[in-house]
């Protein structure tokens, strides 16, 4: 029996159902073959620079844009495809050129072409540009809870911190099962000082929906310090469960992926605290549980020098019995007297519920540094 005779709408319809499954050699091979008999096709050169981009073939993406745009200038995906493409080669006028190019041709109401392309300006740091698109995405659709939420990261990348979190309360107005807002919104809270804020929205919010460990510490020794909870209570097994299943993803290149998403429009760090508590998750941790060993080894430093060694026990004993107004203190004593002390130095909250966390605590809170 013969094959039966596709169009190039099929050959379209296909290679999208494999790219929305992720098999990207499969669509590329579809489109292959379907530009072999319809090389005049726009869609098919789009399918295929979309896919190319998928595999991170910048180059063959970038010439596949230009086949489509060369059929068809005023192809919005195409424009927005060569936008994204443009970008990762570093020509950042160009693709603003490009997404600008969107918004002359009347696409300001394509909620999808708009946070697109903000999206695209905001992975490579073009900040200003990506809250503009972003914005013309939430004027367009004020119901859209996703363009409220990225106003809002937006606006905190770009040190608004008010904008920031008026847009990520909007969003969760919006829709209050929007996972991601709510855990930027807690972290922005809990960097202001706001704990009790901050663990409101991460009780609403489920380990799944975590895809860094940053939050899921911070909800793990909020918990632990307000509700008085031991290190092995039921109620943070699901959450141990996931930070050891995020440590047992990471990759190599998270770190250096974090400190990126960390840099602000100044070229600073945001965040030094943050960013160094997010890379000891990824590179020091197989699970939460796994380091609350009795006999584990650490070694801490403080901002003077001291270096302490031994179980986080025996190093908060060490510290105390440095600190000569403390010496004979109990530890629970010692560990409650300090953390109202770096309270007052830092406006952050340090649990005294027990030596490991008071020990990362205090390294949150910059007063320490845990070596290992």
């Amino acid at each position: 029996m013969s094959e039966p005779f596709l169009s190039s709408d099929d050959y379209d319809e296909r290679a999208h159902q494999l790219y929305n499954e992720g098999r990207y050699d499969d669509a590329l091979d579809i489109l292959r073959e379907g530009l072999a008999l319809y090389p005049h096709s726009v869609d098919l050169h789009v399918g295929r620079g979309y896919a190319h981009v998928a595999r991170e073939e910048y180059a063959w993406a970038r010439r596949a844009f230009g086949e489509a745009l060369g059929l068809d200038p005023d192809h919005e995906d195409a424009i927005a495809g060569l936008g994204e493409v443009l970008l990762k080669f570093g020509e950042r006028r160009g693709a603003v050129e490009a997404f600008d190019r969107l918004l002359a041709l009347g696409f300001q109401d394509d909620h999808d072409l708009m946070l697109q392309a903000g999206r695209a300006l905001f992975r490579e740091g073009v900040l200003d540009h990506a809250r503009r698109f972003f914005e013309v995405a939430v004027t367009a659709h004020p119901e859209s809870a996703d363009a409220a939420a990225c106003v809002g990261y937006a606006a905190h990348r770009l040190a608004d911190e008010g904008g920031a979190l008026y847009w990520l309360r909007r969003a969760l107005e919006l829709d209050a099962g929007h996972g991601e807002a709510r855990i930027y919104l807690a972290n922005l809270l809990y960097d202001r000082g706001e704990y009790e804020a901050a663990l409101f929205h991460l009780e609403r919010t489920d380990p799944d929906e975590h895809f860094d460990g940053l939050a899921i510490w911070r909800l793990i020794e909020l918990k632990k310090s307000v509700y008085r909870l031991r290190e092995d209570d039921p109620e943070l097994v699901p959450w141990h469960s996931r930070l050891d299943g995020l440590a047992g993803e990471a990759d190599p290149d998270d770190l250096m992926l974090a400190e990126i998403e960390a840099t602000g429009p100044d070229g600073q760090i945001r965040d030094p605290r943050q960013l160094e508590l997010f890379g000891t998750l990824l590179t020091e941790l197989k699970g939460m549980r796994a380091r609350s060993g009795a006999g584990e080894i650490h070694r801490v430093s403080t901002i003077g020098g001291t270096t302490y060694v031994g179980t986080w026990e025996e190093i908060v004993v060490q510290m105390r019995d440095d600190a000569g107004e403390h010496a004979g203190e109990s530890l629970a004593d010692y560990m409650a007297a300090s953390a109202r002390r770096g309270r007052q130095q830092t406006g952050m909250a340090i649990p005294a519920t027990d030596p490991e966390s008071f020990i990362r605590g205090s390294a949150e809170a910059g007063l320490l540094r845990i070596l290992h």
